[in-house]
């Protein structure tokens, strides 16, 4: 747990899953990456999927960033990502919280391993929102953007997750850079997808942020480590190189989403390149 300004702040493992390396680390050779992240025999990596609980006592604020893969896929869905069993509620339990006691959701962006939990099919095999009570923060753009996604990104776009808030008065769109809550604002990229945002919690003289699919791993520090997934992969490297430019001078915790290694980590500048300074446990 980390403390931040009002802000109780716990890395939650809602299970993992696995997507192929090659994909994951773009033109890195697999010679390269496979020693920090071993792939199975279909080339597959193993990775989490780690959100954000931030308890803000004071405000009576329950706030979530993202909410994982959820479990409506079927078994042809589950055995071709390798997903393990969603552990949403046990992982809230602990901190006596269950989704209904959520009142904020914050979307990184709609991609299925980060917002699939946001909805579940009900005892008559409809769509249902898994946290009826929560408002939806999303980034206009992105969710505009998931409607209409190019075809770089469109498989990863499932409208089954998100569909049911399409006019919504939960539904909270932001359009850019904003601070939704005292001493919590969201910065944003554009090279994995159109209009993902990074929540960062931030006090006076300490910060953490939320880096998602930018800086998904550990072993995504390197300037150059970029996923093949990303629509525009130079701009990743620019957004990168800016966000970690800034964390090396501040000192500021990043959360890795995807890392099956470590929940976040504070960065250094070696000379050459970015790294990882010390881990940080958040669990």
């Amino acid at each position: 747990m980390k403390k931040i300004g009002n802000y109780e702040i716990y890395a939650l493992d809602l299970g993992s899953f696995g997507l192929d390396g090659g994909a994951m680390f773009g033109v890195v050779p697999k010679v390269l990456w496979q020693k920090e992240n071993p792939a199975d025999d279909q080339n597959r990596i193993a990775m989490k999927t780690r959100c954000l609980l931030a308890i803000d006592r004071a405000n009576k604020r329950n706030i979530l960033v993202d909410c994982g893969l959820g479990d409506k896929g079927d078994e042809k869905f589950q055995s071709r990502f390798n997903i393990s069993a969603y552990q949403l509620e046990s992982a809230l339990s602990v901190h006596k919280i269950s989704p209904h006691d959520i009142t904020d959701l914050i979307a990184t962006h709609f991609h299925f391993d980060h917002m699939g939990g946001l909805t579940y099919l009900d005892e008559n095999k409809q769509l249902a929102s898994r946290f009826p009570n929560a408002k939806i923060w999303t980034q206009k753009r992105n969710w505009q953007h998931a409607w209409k996604p190019n075809e770089k990104d469109k498989a990863s776009y499932l409208q089954e997750n998100f569909a049911i808030y399409q006019g919504d008065s939960r539904l909270q769109t932001i359009d850019g850079p904003e601070e939704i809550y005292p001493g919590l604002k969201m910065v944003l990229s554009e090279g994995h997808t159109t209009g993902m945002q990074h929540p960062t919690f931030f006090d006076s003289s300490q910060s953490l942020i939320y880096c998602a699919d930018i800086i998904p791993m550990s072993a995504h520090v390197r300037t150059a480590w970029v996923m093949g997934y990303d629509c525009y992969p130079l701009t990743t490297i620019e957004e990168k190189k800016k966000i970690l430019r800034d964390c090396v001078e501040k000192e500021t915790i990043v959360v890795f989403e995807h890392c099956p290694h470590m929940d976040a980590a504070t960065i250094e500048w070696t000379g050459k390149d970015f790294g990882v300074k010390e881990s940080v446990a958040l669990s």
